[in-house]
């Protein structure tokens, strides 16, 4: 029996984990061990995610979350080690692009168990983002690179990766969102509480450090999401991080006059949330892609995305947070509308053809 042993940390990769381990468990000669590092740790980040997407607890927490990226990224580095040195796995699997992805894939990597990397070949390329940096040493650490579309995959050959590392297997995100979405309905859930009418609200999320440590890009994506709900009402999850940062800055209490800011929700209200949206806008990789899935309009709110695609097709728009009313008036413009046909993220067996590719070459 080949040992796998899965590192996550954040709520995106508890999704993709959902699905993927379920694969490993169905397939002949693997098993595996899951790793939690602890960066997201608040229990509607985390705990709440495993019960609803049916997955196992971890096998081991390590607890470790807060302090600046390489502060973070070294204790991490250090306690993945030992884990590392005392389950003996035959590979370690990591998803996407966080702190824990890199401190997995370097733990790993020195101690010479081949990584795969789940969401390889990602580029924004913009270097000030720590995910980009995290992605792209990851990626260089690999020895499987499972990539969710063909331009992924192309940046990788670019950058001279071995092709028979590569293995474009759709995104598992997408698998994900055909089982979990079709369960969620408008009724009940979180619209229901709080009363509110499906494609009536814009949805928010903001998170990453660009736009969260940046005084002026953080104001303006405020004042642009309050000049939207003067004319809708706006849904705001806010991550702890951002609550606690428009708090020191005084902006947190004129802003929950006009807009529903929330906590953040379990997996499935944020589903309800996604789906039944007149607009997402949003600085997450992931929701832009399940906006997508959703067939809901997204305005992201950086100067760059990762999925290229969803732009040239209609479905995202670009909103860099430099002035609030242009930001807004994307905003505005982007509701009721509608992208082209495209099918660019496999067909929902994604998980299947990871599992399948690490059991034929483990167990051969």
């Amino acid at each position: 029996m080949n040992k796998i042993l899965t590192i996550i940390g954040a709520r995106p990769q508890f999704i993709k984990a959902s699905v993927v381990s379920q694969a490993i468990a169905k397939t002949s000669g693997l098993q595996e061990v899951l790793v939690h590092t602890g960066q997201h740790f608040d229990a509607n980040m985390s705990t709440v995610f495993f019960s609803e997407l049916g997955m196992k607890p971890p096998a081991q927490q390590l607890g470790i979350h807060g302090g600046g990226h390489g502060e973070m990224t070294g204790r991490m580095l250090i306690a993945i080690e030992r884990v590392l040195q005392s389950e003996k796995p035959d590979a370690v699997l990591v998803y996407g692009d966080t702190n824990s992805t890199l401190a997995g894939a370097l733990a790993a990597a020195k101690l010479r168990i081949p990584v795969a990397h789940v969401e390889a070949g990602l580029r924004s390329f913009n270097m000030a983002m720590p995910e980009e940096i995290n992605r792209i040493l990851t990626d260089r650490m690999s020895h499987w690179l499972f990539t969710p579309t063909d331009t992924a995959r192309a940046h990788l050959e670019n950058e001279g990766s071995p092709p028979h590392r590569i293995a474009t297997v759709g995104d598992v995100m997408y698998d994900v969102a055909l089982h979990h979405g079709a369960q969620v309905q408008a009724e009940g859930r979180i619209l229901g509480q709080r009363g509110i009418q499906p494609r009536s609200y814009v949805l928010a999320t903001v998170h990453r450090a660009e736009n969260t440590d940046n005084p002026h890009r953080l104001a303006t994506v405020v004042a642009a999401l309050e000049m939207v709900a003067a004319q809708y009402p706006v849904v705001w999850p806010m991550h702890p991080r951002t609550r606690a940062i428009l708090g020191r800055s005084g902006q947190l209490e004129s802003l929950s006059r006009n807009i529903h800011l929330i906590d953040p929700v379990g997996y499935l209200d944020m589903v309800q949330l996604e789906k039944f949206a007149a607009l997402i806008a949003t600085d997450s990789g992931g929701v832009q892609k399940e906006a997508f899935f959703y067939r809901v309009p997204c305005v992201t709110l950086r100067d760059e995305t990762e999925w290229t695609e969803l732009v040239e097709a209609g479905w995202n728009r670009l909103a860099p947070p430099l002035s609030s009313g242009p930001v807004s008036a994307v905003m505005l413009q982007a509701i009721g509308t509608q992208g082209a046909d495209i099918r660019p993220y496999g067909i929902g067996d994604s998980a299947a053809r990871i599992a399948q590719r690490l059991g034929a070459d483990l167990c051969s």
